[in-house]
């Protein structure tokens, strides 16, 4: 049964929070139910500590005992005892994969899910596609069902879900495609009050993606997971095709060392690339937000001239599904944002402001990491396994993003001798894509062309 008014106002202003109903007198009854529904939903317990926060001053964390955290080398990611590994855990049912996909495509212009955009170098493929292919591919190579457990938001839950409908699951089996939706939070104001952005209705933001882990629990994810029989759950972020989705040797290496939580990381572009770094701090591994890290400990080297914190971290990581369960209920640290959030003036209208005037509060993933008694970083190849596609133009955009994907596809051609026309500059003369389904490596590529195959035009190999 839902909330009732009486209900409402009294947990309100038990909490500080009376404000938000003091325009009831001017709503129909379905703003009521709105707005009801919405406090229902209130974390207050996470809206103290919001409030304790901002009441304290957002210090800044000390960093100054941070070292570089020990990496598995690329020359040791691939050893085959740990492909030998991963590959049996994917053949008995026992992985998963968890993709982060609450975000729209606007930054990209484009109206709705990211993960409905169209990346595919020649197929057009969205991303969607191009990942749930791979999915696919790893079904039907080890003869194996993996789940694909899919957070959405709010914003865009039922059109990702309407997406997959309409294309039959890109051949998935649809029992084993699972939605679940982010969590919202509200914003707050200097006094920790939460803010109406309409008479009816708070405003709210996704609680970022460390918020997957009570979206989890709560949406019944985990007890889905235990149901069939997950050990290792594998998850990455919607906006990179070139993913190696749940690579044997990576899932072999978190199962051999018995770890908690596997981080990949690559070495940084520059000193001033915006990744994470990974660390030891107080003798426990951590990610450290570029953002927290000064100039000089960005640019500082060790004595052979490498970066002292080379290395990166790009979302992608294995989980065990029993550290998953331990930390779905953990108390996550809270980052914090001043930030332009529209509010609802006295006289009832929206008010847009020219300045930060509320504070939007966020949980990252990496924030588990100091919780693991055994966590791994192994270091892979950027070229082979990220370039998400963020901006419309530039870096990491889709003239980026296919430029890399068809790169990938040639230098697989190149490894089981088959050529690759080039020009001048060393780029391929045509655009190249293969469907995970046609082939997940080289290796699988030399089992499927002849020899003598020829590329003279674009080419997709399905």
């Amino acid at each position: 049964m839902a909330i009732t008014y009486e209900e409402a106002l009294k947990r309100l202003e038990a909490n500080g929070q009376g404000h938000l109903l003091r325009f009831w007198n001017s709503l129909s009854d379905v703003q009521r139910k709105v707005l009801l529904a919405q406090i229902e939903g209130l974390d207050f317990e996470s809206l103290a500590r919001m409030k304790a926060m901002i009441a304290s001053g957002v210090a800044a964390k000390s960093l100054d005992d941070i070292e570089p955290a020990e990496v598995v080398p690329l020359s040791s990611a691939k050893e085959p005892k740990a492909v030998l590994a991963g590959e049996e855990s994917i053949k008995k049912g026992a992985v998963g994969v968890i993709l982060v996909a609450g975000g729209q495509g606007s930054r990209l212009g484009y109206e709705g899910p990211k993960g409905c955009y169209n990346i595919g170098p020649v197929s057009n493929a969205s991303l969607f596609e191009i990942h749930s292919r791979k999915i696919l591919g790893l079904e039907q190579k080890y003869q194996a069902k993996i789940p694909f457990y899919i957070m959405t938001s709010l914003a865009n839950d039922q059109a990702t879900r309407d997406f997959f409908s309409q294309n039959n699951y890109f051949g998935l089996s649809k029992d084993r495609v699972l939605f679940f939706v982010q969590g919202m939070w509200p914003a707050v104001d200097k006094d920790g009050k939460v803010i109406l952005d309409a008479k009816d209705h708070l405003f709210m933001s996704p609680d970022g993606h460390g918020g997957i882990l009570a979206a989890l629990r709560e949406r019944g994810m985990l007890d889905d997971m235990k149901n069939r029989k997950i050990e290792t759950l594998f998850y990455f972020q919607v906006d990179n095709p070139l993913i190696e989705i749940a690579e044997p040797a990576f899932i072999g290496l978190h199962r051999l060392n018995n770890a908690d939580i596997s981080v990949k990381v690559c070495a940084k572009r520059d000193p001033d690339e915006g990744l994470g770094v990974v660390v030891i701090q107080n003798g426990r591994n951590s990610v450290v937000e570029y953002s927290e890290l000064t100039k000089e400990q960005k640019h500082a080297r060790l004595p052979d001239g490498e970066l002292k914190f080379k290395y990166g971290s790009v979302a992608i990581h294995v989980f065990s599904l029993n550290f998953l369960v331990r930390e779905s209920g953990a108390q996550l640290p809270l980052h914090v944002a001043h930030k332009k959030v529209p509010c609802c003036a006295d006289d009832g209208n929206q008010v847009k402001p020219d300045k930060p005037n509320a504070y939007k509060f966020e949980k990252f993933i990496f924030d588990v990491i100091p919780d693991a008694a055994t966590p791994l970083n192994v270091e892979f190849a950027r070229e082979e396994e990220f370039s998400p596609v963020k901006n419309a133009e530039g870096s990491d955009s889709p003239i980026t993003t296919r430029r890399d994907m068809t790169r990938k596809f040639c230098r697989w051609f190149e490894s089981i001798g088959i050529s690759v026309p080039r020009n001048n500059d060393g780029e391929p003369l045509h655009k190249i894509e293969i469907d995970p389904c046609f082939a997940l490596g080289a290796d699988d590529l030399r089992r499927k062309v002849a020899k003598d195959f020829k590329i003279n035009a674009d080419i997709f190999l399905k």
